[in-house]
């Protein structure tokens, strides 16, 4: 019996000394649905778009898109595959925000350069260089010939 009592004390210690180690870090990097980099949830099957973490919506069933730890001061806390960084230091947007074909840091560096490294226009865009601030070096097909002048050369009226 005592015997008995000295496995159990030391199955015990054991389970103790286990639950206190520090644990390896979850990946949580996937491809979500829009082809786009994703933050995979603890079921390991939903994968958030990364715009989607930290946006005050749980996506995840055990809401582990939206904790503190990972929410807390956005640009640092973060994982570095959900952000990008613009070509000015002080500003970042979602890594899904990249070359999605909108201006989204203000100045084009996440459309175009060689931080972006963005393919050229896929065929539902128009290559040119717009006038309206939102887009970058495309706009989207669905401008062309509508009347609007969108790009400096007016080749969405007259080309496309």
């Amino acid at each position: 019996s005592a015997v008995a009592l000295l496995v159990l004390a030391a199955a015990l210690a054991s389970g103790v000394a286990l639950a206190l180690l520090p644990r390896a870090p979850v990946n949580r990097f996937c491809t979500a649905p829009n082809n786009q980099t994703g933050f995979l949830c603890d079921d390991r099957v939903t994968c958030v778009p990364a715009s989607w973490v930290c946006d005050r919506v749980s996506n995840c069933r055990n809401a582990e898109d939206e904790q503190e730890q990972l929410c807390g001061k956005k640009s640092h806390s973060l994982p570095g595959y959900l952000v990008f960084h613009c070509s000015n230091p002080r500003s970042w947007i979602y890594a899904d925000q990249r070359c999605n074909g909108m201006n989204d840091c203000g100045d084009c560096s996440d459309e175009t350069g060689s931080l972006a490294a963005c393919p050229p226009c896929g065929w539902e865009w128009w290559s040119c260089s717009p006038v309206h601030y939102e887009f970058c070096s495309c706009i989207p097909r669905r401008l062309c010939r509508d009347g609007i002048q969108h790009c400096l050369g007016w080749s969405d009226e007259f080309v496309c």
